[in-house]
């Protein structure tokens, strides 16, 4: 996997890549190029068997402030209808390719995380906060829905519909301490520790089955449109083909033995 990123700061070692956004002075907005490079990054990580589990990262005391209002925002009150529709299919994409890219991503979030930030944080597998994060989806606030990216399908199924409408409604930022009372953060972690907890988390989800991980996360992500009948046979087929996995015979072994299994990801 390319850590060479033109758009985003990307570190890959011991299987672990962190990302983060790179302009701190401006509290790491979005650009075009940004969002398309990271829409890119996670295509490709599908098919990549070096990174694990990713950790989206803050930089300079925050995450992000969403898209750029001179370089995108100001851009888009003049571009055609057809130009708009290519522009929001691109940022959804960045959502589809998170979901799809077949690892775990953990968000690190410190500071301000709003509008397109709030949403790859909501489009991370675990989410840990420290107690300065403010989030907040403002589309409202630029005039614009809140149903941006997958927020109105994706958000009401973490916090609940009723908290998901009044963030989406009103733009207002969530503190830290609600966004962990609702389940939106896992947990919150002072800021001086944040990124190496989610870090050391990475580190021990990627030394478990990596193949039986991307099994998890696709399940976790079909499963919202199947019925129960339809999850439970589609959850009986993925682990029967875990089953054959060398993995699973590998903790098999391993427990036999009295040892602790040493996962290799086939």
């Amino acid at each position: 996997m390319k850590a060479d990123t033109q758009h985003f700061r990307c570190e890959i070692e011991e299987g672990i890549a962190t990302l983060r956004l790179d302009r701190p002075d401006r509290k790491n907005p979005l650009t075009f190029e940004s969002y398309a490079e990271l829409r890119d990054w996670f295509r490709e990580l599908h098919y990549d068997d070096e990174v694990k589990a990713v950790v989206f990262a803050s930089n300079g005391g925050n995450f992000s402030s969403g898209g750029d209002v001179h370089d995108i925002i100001g851009p888009l009150t003049r571009m055609s209808m057809k130009e708009l529709l290519a522009f929001t299919r691109m940022t959804g994409d960045l959502v589809k390719s998170m979901i799809n890219c077949g690892k775990p991503i953990i968000a690190a979030v410190d500071g301000i995380c709003v509008g397109a930030g709030a949403i790859i944080a909501m489009a991370s597998d675990i989410r840990l906060a420290s107690p300065e994060a403010k989030c907040a989806f403002l589309f409202t606030r630029v005039g614009l829905a809140g149903c941006d990216m997958g927020a109105c399908a994706m958000l009401p199924r973490i916090i609940g519909q009723g908290r998901a409408a009044e963030l989406l409604y009103t733009g207002r930022s969530m503190s830290a301490s609600e966004g962990e009372a609702w389940g939106f953060w896992n947990r919150l972690v002072e800021a001086g520790s944040l990124e190496a907890e989610a870090v050391e988390m990475a580190r021990r989800i990627a030394a478990g089955p990596n193949f039986g991980h991307m099994m998890t996360k696709t399940m976790l992500n079909q499963e919202w449109n199947m019925s129960l009948e339809q999850a439970i046979e589609a959850e009986a087929q993925a682990q029967a083909i875990c089953m054959q996995t060398a993995d699973f015979t590998r903790a098999f072994e391993a427990f036999v033995a009295k040892k602790t299994p040493v996962f290799a990801g086939d």
